[in-house]
């Protein structure tokens, strides 16, 4: 995929990622609207019923006053209107009243729907007794609407029917409420306690706090109106209203950052898929290129010694058919390493490798392998030294695979060393194992190179070395073998400063 596809590509998956992001805060912000509304519609609902109940009870009280003491007075002005409907002239009338046809209409609200309950009589007894009883009620509240607010509320039963209309409506927060008096302008009461001055009547006093919060609460409702004035107002203020509106979609809201979150999980892991699968195929067009280079030259050298061969000159001289018959077979088995080394890779990847674990001597091994590489070595005019100190050398593992390990790693030590390397390997007791430390004094390795070391086919950029042959599997082969020993493999490198690679190996497997 090209560099144009690729950044296509994100684009598109940054704008449907971006796209659905935005919906969903939106949705939230919608959501958040709702349950802020239907929150509000049930706590006014709840305020005015307890408003209604308020207003109820005094309008009971005053009905039951005049069932019960009025009785009597009430009998003599129905006597009084059935024998002479003038008598009602000095009766101040608040429903329409015909006399003459004994008509008596009263204005449709609570407290004539109130009577109507208690008798819907229809004859013009009960008729007037309903007008008579209304007209009472209504003086009775205007009457009550001169006394002080706090004597026409008591507190228990206030307190008693906030917390039942507001459990009704689904309402089981804390919350601050209060009574404002519209004569006085201020709050009389708050959360159960009269707020009232020190030579009031009511010795009870108390200062409550978060007054300002109750006043400047939108939940207000009128109490105890007559006509287009109230007595006062009831204020109910919810400290937490947030955690209220939220509680109806916090699973939602969860629920949506949670897909959200894999949503964009998979597109931040979607994205570095790309880019390393980018990575990768540049590796192998790279590893392509030096696999070509690494059998263009040997079969070039092949090539040159068969037709050097056959030249009559070299065919009558046994010593330079064999010289160069020699040339054939190093450089027939250099290439055979170099396929050996690939089809080795991809028996790893498959996993399909056996270890045949045995008794081995570490040190042995690392003297061979010093002995295999030396000449190579001293061809730079470089020095190769070995610090053997570890006791117990003898460890369980694979041969082959140990002596490619310790190979490998001082044929990359000898690579990457710019002229005369300086390479040491070091053996140390550990706990349980044995310590190798392989160190050179080549060109290092940066910070960020190191994080890619051991992956396939991945090789260190060498700047003006340009003679570092290989496909770039070596480290990696060396770290897949460590850990199919239950080893551990680590590099301490800085650039300019050469490399030490570190690999502890269990003296025994389990």
């Amino acid at each position: 995929m090209n560099k144009k596809a690729i950044f296509i590509t994100i684009g598109l998956m940054t704008l449907a990622l971006v796209g659905l992001i935005v919906l969903q805060v939106n949705w939230i912000i919608w959501s958040l609207k709702l349950n802020e509304e239907q929150f509000d519609r049930n706590v006014y609902s709840a305020l005015n019923k307890v408003a209604d109940r308020l207003q109820a009870k005094e309008n009971d009280e005053a009905l039951n006053y005049i069932n019960g003491f009025e009785a009597t007075y009430l009998d003599q002005q129905i006597k009084d209107l059935m024998s002479d409907p003038s008598a009602l002239i000095n009766v101040e009338m608040i429903g329409d009243l015909n006399a003459t046809k004994n008509e008596f209409t009263l204005p449709d609200n609570k407290f004539s729907k109130l009577l109507m309950a208690e008798n819907n009589c229809s004859c013009s007894k009960c008729q007037f007794e309903r007008w008579f009883k209304y007209n009472r009620i209504v003086n009775n509240n205007r009457l009550r609407s001169s006394y002080p607010l706090a004597e026409r509320i008591e507190l228990p039963t206030l307190d008693r029917i906030l917390k039942e209309e507001l459990k009704n409506a689904g309402i089981n927060i804390a919350y601050n409420y209060g009574v404002f008096e519209m004569a006085r302008k201020n709050l009389i009461i708050t959360d159960n306690h009269y707020v009232v001055a020190a030579n009031s009547h009511n010795q009870n006093s108390f200062q409550a706090g978060g007054e300002d919060h109750l006043k400047k609460s939108k939940y207000q409702v009128m109490l105890f109106g007559l006509g287009d004035k109230a007595a006062g107002s009831l204020m109910i203020f919810f400290p937490g209203i947030v955690n209220a509106i939220w509680s109806g979609i916090w699973n939602t809201v969860l629920a949506s950052c949670l897909f959200t979150l894999i949503i964009l999980s998979g597109f931040i892991y979607t994205i570095w898929v790309i880019f390393k699968q980018k990575q990768v195929s540049e590796m192998k067009n790279d590893f392509i290129n030096n696999m070509t280079h690494e059998f263009k030259t040997p079969l070039a050298t092949i090539s040159l010694a068969v037709d050097s061969i056959n030249n009559p000159v070299i065919l009558n001289n046994p010593d330079k058919v064999k010289r160069f018959a020699n040339i054939i077979k190093q450089e027939n088995t250099r290439m055979n390493g170099q396929v050996e080394k690939v089809l080795q890779m991809a028996i790893i990847d498959k996993n399909d490798f056996n270890l045949n674990f045995t008794n081995i001597d570490l040190h042995d091994i690392i003297e061979k392998a010093v002995d295999n590489i030396i000449l190579q070595i001293e061809k730079k005019e470089g020095e190769i030294h070995t610090n053997l100190k570890a006791t117990n050398h003898f460890i369980s593992g694979d041969q082959t695979h140990i002596s490619n390990i310790i190979y490998n790693l001082l044929d990359n030590a000898n690579k990457y060393s710019n002229e005369k390397p300086e390479i040491v390997i070091t053996t140390q007791d550990v706990p349980d194992g044995i310590e190798i430390i392989v160190k050179d004094n080549g060109i290092g390795i940066s910070k960020e190179a190191k994080k890619h070391i051991f992956d396939k086919f991945y090789r260190v950029h060498t700047g003006n070395l340009h003679d570092v042959k290989g496909f770039g599997l070596g480290l990696s082969y060396v770290k897949t073998m460590t850990q199919a020993h239950n080893g551990k493999i680590d590099v301490v490198s800085e650039l300019g400063k050469g490399s030490s690679f570190i690999i502890v190996l269990p003296t025994k497997q389990s």
